[in-house]
């Protein structure tokens, strides 16, 4: 057994014992009685229905409160229930704060899954039945991924993307330290021109990677003053591209600058991760190539409100999360006014763990409905995963992942931060 499948199994034991016996039981036949169900956000809900669940997929959906002979029954009567809800980007295995840069040469990779468990089964309780994980380590989260879908560890459905592949000394690399300690530390999926991109995306797909994340431009996190505009040559992203699809991946970027969003949408990329400085000329190629915008604007307000409270931040990082992180609300709205397909993400990792539900409120600050936001994190980021067929709506077929709130979110929507009931495939974790 392996040492990070050991961790995964100590985190395993750990989380069981917080969890109520149906999660472990997992009745084979149950009935959830919803007293208003939004089963396929972007329609009016329903009320009264019932919702049929036998081995951990929706059965049917049926007006009335109706039983089965045998069946457990769930009573969310006086409960909103929606769709499990999707997170496109995360860093389960990481929290920002002052140790960031310390904790890259002092932990150890069963450390980072073991705390990566902790914050899955944290993002789970907080409603989110799936999540993608987009630049924590490859074999720690591919472990984590593959723990939680054997059901060894409590927490959400899991893609990943490993790290992501940056230019040398660009954003997802080493910076601000030592030449030879960068040497030791640097990214080894960071590529110079198309054949070595080529090569970095290639050894990401052999390691598990479901998806492929790069960083085109520059970013907030990374301590140097090389700024957030683009980093990629355009015939690098047109490799990195070429090649993640002649092996069956997608590419997302993380992108802050006009140019680098442009450039990667041109060379085909599926989706932008940020997109703080998108202009007329990006909404037109989202629009045009159908790409998912994953705004990401809690990450932005996080790391505005560190900047201006904490003392711990480098100047560069200062610098950079003081001009970028205010800019996202009104970058959402430009977007969502001019038709951009907008999946949820939050890149919580920078926020903390399990307040993923705070990205709703701002989306509906930048002008989404409450209803359009719910879509983001439901509808829109099923698609954007690749994953509409089993996820994103409560109908038959689906795996029956369900969440409740005690209030109407299309009336209030920050009562989606106190989501108060869970069930991910046909299995309660919260009530």
């Amino acid at each position: 057994m392996t040492r990070l499948r050991r961790a995964l199994l100590a985190a395993a034991l750990l989380s069981f014992a917080a969890v109520p016996a149906t999660a472990q039981d997992g009745a084979s036949l149950t009935v959830v009685h919803a007293g208003w169900l939004l089963d396929r956000p972007g329609q009016d809900p329903r009320t009264e229905v019932s919702i049929v669940v036998r081995d951990g997929l929706v059965e049917s959906v049926e007006d009335g409160f109706v039983n089965r002979p045998g069946a457990e029954v769930v009573d969310l009567r006086d409960r909103f229930v929606m769709p499990g809800f999707i997170d496109s980007h995360v860093h389960l295995s990481s929290e920002l704060g002052p140790n960031g840069a310390l904790n890259e040469v002092t932990l150890n990779s069963t450390d980072w899954v073991l705390d990566a468990a902790r914050n899955a089964r944290t993002t789970l309780m907080a409603g989110f039945t799936m999540v993608q994980d987009v630049g924590g380590g490859l074999d720690v989260m591919t472990a984590l991924r593959d723990g939680i879908a054997e059901g060894d560890v409590v927490g959400p459905r899991l893609r990943v993307a490993g790290p992501g592949v940056t230019p040398t000394g660009g954003h997802g690399d080493s910076n601000g330290l030592a030449l030879d300690v960068m040497d030791l530390l640097g990214n080894r999926f960071a590529c110079n021109g198309p054949a070595d991109c080529r090569r970095a995306v290639r050894e990401l797909i052999r390691g598990g990677a479901d998806v492929i994340k790069i960083t085109a431009t520059g970013g907030v996190l990374s301590n140097t003053a090389a700024g957030v505009g683009q980093q990629f040559f355009d015939d690098e992203l047109e490799s990195i591209v070429e090649a993640a699809r002649m092996m069956g991946r997608k590419v997302t970027a993380h992108a802050h600058g006009t140019s680098g969003i442009d450039s990667f949408l041109e060379a085909g990329g599926a989706s932008i991760e940020h997109g703080t400085y998108l202009e007329e000329s990006s909404i037109r190629l989202f629009r045009e190539t159908g790409a998912y915008l994953v705004p990401t604007v809690l990450a932005g307000v996080t790391v505005a409100e560190m900047a201006e409270g904490q003392d711990w931040m480098p100047a560069p990082i200062r610098e950079k999360s003081l001009a970028v992180g205010p800019q996202m609300l009104d970058m959402v709205r430009r977007a969502h006014q001019g038709g951009v397909p907008i999946a949820f993400g939050t890149d919580s990792g920078v926020s903390a763990h399990g307040v993923n539900a705070r990205e709703f409120e701002l989306l509906v600050q930048a002008g989404l409905t409450p209803m359009e936001a719910i879509a983001t994190a439901t509808v829109n980021a099923a698609d954007h995963v690749e994953m509409s067929d089993r996820i994103g709506t409560v109908e038959a077929g689906k795996f029956a992942d369900i969440v409740a709130s005690d209030r109407n979110p299309l009336e209030d929507i920050s009562t989606l931060q106190q989501i108060t009931f869970v069930m991910k495939g046909g299995v309660v974790y919260k009530r």
